[in-house]
């Protein structure tokens, strides 16, 4: 194969995983705005999606297995697949997510806790993941680190909107608040706790693409551990 065949083969994959991420924030922002409206069609159309995604992901490791065996790429090069590679398999993870918050989006009751910010939270995770597909695209280390760095805020509005949900529900008990059964007022918090939990690992995975960026450009594992 020629420098020039093999030199198109890497530009495609870049913009293929560039696509991926595309296509992963579009649903994950599909999936919250089914959360913030409880539109089920939305979310159905979210949940059934993720076969697209996956397809996506085994076709594009596909890619990446034939660049190792069949060109067994070096230095500068094998950086950017072995990137390439491990980006893609967070991305499919946040289309899971995507999935599990339309998921939580058919059943979902606005009035438990409606203090608790999702919105905000849901913008503050799919702001990471679309700034870490764009330094993934332009190589840029810098925002690398600004999202790693951002990753800490992020985890504070998790853990105050899960503050935020056991103090309602204890507020509830201690005042006899027998609006809900007990069952579904187990089941909307257990709810409301997962769709929080999700949105700080959708960041994780954010922070995991911009490490591996970082690492592919600089060869500074300074991210990953």
């Amino acid at each position: 194969m020629s420098r020039e065949s093999y030199q198109q083969q890497l530009d495609e994959l870049r913009e293929n995983v560039v696509e991926m991420g595309d296509l992963v924030v579009e649903r994950l922002e599909a999936a919250l705005a089914a959360l913030r409206t409880v539109d089920r069609e939305m979310a159905q159309s979210v949940i059934d999606g993720d076969d697209e995604i996956n397809e996506l992901y085994l076709a594009l490791e596909a890619d990446c297995i034939d660049l190792f065996a069949l060109q067994q790429p070096v230095a500068t090069d094998l950086r950017f697949v072995a990137a390439s590679f491990k980006i893609i398999t967070d991305l499919e993870r946040v289309a899971d997510l995507a999935t599990n918050l339309a998921a939580y989006a058919q059943s979902a009751d606005r009035r438990l806790a409606p203090e608790v910010d999702v919105d905000t939270i849901g913008r503050e995770a799919t702001d990471m993941v679309e700034r870490s597909i764009d330094a993934y695209r332009r190589e840029a280390v810098e925002d690398c680190r600004a999202i790693a760095a951002d990753d800490d805020a992020l985890d504070a509005l998790c853990q105050r909107a899960s503050e935020t949900v056991a103090r309602n529900l204890i507020e509830r008990e201690a005042d006899g608040d027998d609006g809900w059964a007990v069952e579904q007022l187990l089941d909307d918090v257990s709810r409301l706790l997962l769709t929080v939990r999700d949105l700080e690992r959708v960041g994780d995975h954010a922070v995991n693409i911009a490490a591996r960026t970082l690492y592919m450009v600089e060869t500074d594992s300074e991210l990953i551990y």
